[in-house]
Formats: structure tokens, C-alpha cells, sequence
């Protein structure tokens, strides 16, 4: 069997930035352990599987699509950088014919597009629940040692817990967060949430006006930190929105590759996520 393999930077400008996804082209099904076989090999935060609905159709004409994510050590029901990645593979290196293109997913259709030089994924809102802090005292304590915390949140949807740092919290002492993945997992708060996202509000003074910062924690799916997570955004965009007031917004996810997201809350309930990717490797998977 040989299956068609794609590296791309998603959310990036430029090679090396962003967050890589592995894209595999199949006609067929795979048998089902063959799909977190290939995801483990791959060892990236995601592999998707783009596979076509319609035999009568290719994957340079085809409108519609199945798509699969997995991490190394699971699938999980949304994602948002290997979605960018997946709808580049189809319009940059397969030239698909159509304006738009949708994804039977998990988490329902999932409609992509180009714009200019980005493509715009239409994703659900997910609006989380505010938390009482000292409920979650002793993991922030090894999230953040000792950053300030002005408040908690919980998307049940996505199982992701939101935590925004203080005003006060300096982008520095941010940027060097750095939590090992036994101290975050020894709390089993696996079972209520797998991911940690921590967010800031925008620095006005910055060269750039970002709304708002972010980073993501997720060692419940086997990935310490997630480069730079469209599907985290889904939450922070329903936040940030009623925080700020805005329904369009700019933000910077600050690992160490970085990564931009364009974000426009729509009032369907639902969020338009928009970025640049960049196709590095193309290949093929030979089983």
C-alpha cells in the first residue's frame, strides 16, 4: 500500500514556524489500528486522514471530504491547525478546483476556504464555563508556580480548561512557562479536561496589536505543548469576544515556533478561523 504524505507548517508564513501536521491521502478506509499506527510513526502533535466520499471524484474535483485526526496516542474530535493543513495539501499541491471545500469530521461539517493568502476554516464557538479557582489550586501551582491567575475556565465540549493569567502578568514571565508533563498529570485531572490553555490580554504597546496571547498544554494526548492549537481558539475567541468586545480579533500563540490566527466571531455562533500554511515535505508512506 502506498499512501500519499504531506508535511505542513500550518499557521505559518515560512517554513519552521507554526505548527507541522502530518496529511495522508487515502481512497479507502484503513483498517482502524493502522490509523494510530501511522499517527505514533509520525510523532507530530497531529496525522490527519483526508479521505474522498465519491469515487466518481479526485482529489483536484472532489467538494467533500472525510476527515480523521490523531495524536500519537489517540483520535481526538477537533483540530484546527491539521485542518489548515489538510484544506493547503488540497488547494496548493492538488489544486482543487473548488472556492471551498468540507470536511465530514467528529465535530460535525467543517467548511474551508481560501482567502488571499489564507484559508478560513468556519469552526463552532465553544463559549467555557467560569470556575472557582481553589478548586484547581495545588495544578496551577505546578502549571504557573507563582504567576498570578485572575480567573479559570472549563469548555466540557473540547475538555479544555482555560486559565487567564493577570493583567499585571509580564509576556516574559509568559514566555518561560514551562511545566513538566508528570507534575500536570499527577492531578488525574485527565478525566475532567485534556488540555490546559493559558491566556493574557494583549500588550497595546507591542509593534504588533495582538488581542490577546495564548499557549497550550496538552500531556493527556501525549503532546507537552502544542505549538500553536486552532482549536483552543475556538474557546478563546468566545471569551476574549465578550471580554474585549470585539467580534473580530488578532492573536499570537507564544510557543517557540509561533503562530498567528485571524479570528472573526460570527453571530451564528460560530467562529471563522483564518491563517497561512506552508506545504515542506511531499512523499509516500509505503506499508
Amino acid at each position: 500500500m502506498e499512501i500519499p504524505l504531506f508535511l505542513v507548517d500550518a499557521f505559518a508564513r515560512a517554513p519552521f514556524q507554526g505548527n507541522p501536521a502530518a496529511v495522508c491521502l487515502i481512497e479507502n478506509p484503513l483498517e482502524e489500528e493502522l490509523y494510530q499506527n501511522i499517527a505514533s510513526e509520525m510523532n507530530l502533535s497531529e496525522t490527519v486522514f483526508i479521505r474522498k466520499l465519491n469515487t466518481a471524484d479526485d482529489f483536484s474535483t472532489g467538494s467533500r471530504f472525510s476527515l480523521r485526526w490523531f495524536t500519537p496516542v489517540h483520535e481526538i474530535v477537533l483540530c484546527g491547525h491539521a485542518t489548515l493543513a489538510s484544506a493547503a495539501v488540497l488547494f496548493y499541491k492538488k489544486e482543487n478546483i473548488n472556492p471551498a471545500v468540507v470536511f465530514e469530521t467528529l465535530s460535525g461539517d467543517l467548511r474551508v476556504r481560501r482567502h488571499d493568502a489564507s484559508i478560513v476554516m468556519d469552526f463552532p464557538l465553544n463559549k467555557p464555563e467560569l470556575q472557582h479557582k481553589n478548586n484547581y489550586k495545588n495544578f496551577l501551582k505546578d502549571l504557573l508556580g507563582d504567576l498570578a491567575v485572575q480567573d479559570v475556565s472549563l469548555c466540557k465540549a473540547t475538555m479544555n480548561l482555560q486559565v487567564r493569567l493577570a493583567d499585571s502578568c509580564d509576556r516574559s514571565a509568559f514566555r518561560t512557562i514551562k511545566p513538566e508533563a508528570s507534575a500536570l498529570m499527577k492531578h488525574e485531572d485527565g478525566s475532567r479536561f485534556k488540555g490546559v490553555i493559558v491566556t493574557m490580554k494583549g500588550d497595546s504597546n507591542s509593534q504588533v496589536k495582538y488581542d490577546f496571547y495564548s499557549r497550550y498544554f496538552a500531556p493527556w494526548h501525549g503532546v507537552l505543548e502544542d505549538p500553536v492549537c486552532g482549536s483552543a481558539h475556538t474557546i478563546l475567541a468566545a471569551y476574549w469576544s465578550e471580554k474585549l468586545g470585539k467580534k473580530k480579533m488578532l492573536a499570537y500563540q507564544c510557543s517557540k515556533r509561533g503562530g498567528e490566527l485571524e479570528l472573526e466571531v460570527r453571530d451564528d455562533g460560530r467562529v471563522d478561523i483564518a491563517g497561512q500554511a506552508v506545504v515542506i515535505l511531499q512523499g509516500t508512506l509505503k506499508l
